[in-house]
């Protein structure tokens, strides 16, 4: 895998966290967001504290917070829905900001923004921190190993077919097609059909140029070295953070 796939979102680094080993931070964030979604929706000071804790870990990263920020645009979607809950929702009004809105919609939408917020900085924050390979070596021997190359098949190649798509949108755009109306929508609609036509062929040239290198269904140099203690204990301060405040919500509530 080259190095220049997976930049989008790997951060180059030197701290802690990014040499910290792709199992142990895999895991972390799992138990992070189950404690965060397991935090009661109401107890909005938990959620601060949650991300107090998250914060220390990006400034422990030393990756720019402006670097994730561009990139929590992804979670758009959440914010829509969350943003519409509270007037599409029944049951009883209350007013907020003066408007009527439902009172458990709100309660509910203020509690998916942010434990959606939560999950997706924390994904970011991986994934800035760990490259591509290194998350798929952590995933080796934890995941079913069809399951493994698939993924490692995708990143590579990921970057390979959206370059293929960028020269199809330049070869359009050279003979004066530019998509602004709904009528334009067939011609994109073929050219997503010749994408994946192009992108079928392209696998099953590399799967036989594979075959016939003595490929055997794994793929070398993805076992990492096992993760120590330390490296454990390091990985667990954020989950266990979260893990405390859910309890304390629940207890409190």
């Amino acid at each position: 895998m080259g190095a220049g796939h997976g930049h989008r979102l790997h951060y180059h680094g030197h701290s802690a966290l990014h040499r910290m080993p792709a199992e142990c931070k895999l895991i972390a964030l799992l138990i992070f967001v189950l404690a965060v979604v397991a935090t009661p929706r109401t107890q909005y000071w938990a959620y601060g504290l949650d991300a107090l804790a998250l914060s220390v870990a990006v400034a422990c990263s030393r990756v720019p917070v402006s670097y994730l920020a561009k990139r929590m645009v992804v979670e758009t979607p959440f914010v829509v829905f969350a943003v519409l809950l509270p007037f599409i929702a029944v049951g009883e009004r209350t007013q907020f900001l003066g408007v009527t809105v439902s009172a458990d919609g709100l309660e509910a939408g203020l509690s998916l923004l942010a434990k959606a917020t939560l999950g997706v900085a924390a994904g970011l924050l991986l994934a800035a921190t760990t490259e591509p390979r290194a998350l798929l070596a952590g995933l080796e021997g934890k995941l079913p190993q069809q399951l493994v190359q698939i993924m490692a098949m995708m990143i590579r190649y990921l970057d390979v077919t959206g370059d293929q798509l960028r020269r199809m949108r330049i070869a359009r755009e050279s003979r004066g097609f530019v998509a602004t109306q709904p009528r334009h929508w067939p011609v994109l609609g073929h050219a997503a059909g010749a994408l994946f036509v192009r992108s079928y062929e392209r696998g099953e040239r590399v799967h036989l140029a594979m075959l016939s290198r003595g490929y055997s269904g794994t793929l070398p140099g993805l076992a990492p070295p096992p993760a120590s203690a330390g490296d454990w204990s390091r990985a667990l301060l954020l989950p266990a953070a979260a893990a405390l405040v859910a309890l304390a919500a629940w207890l409190l509530r």
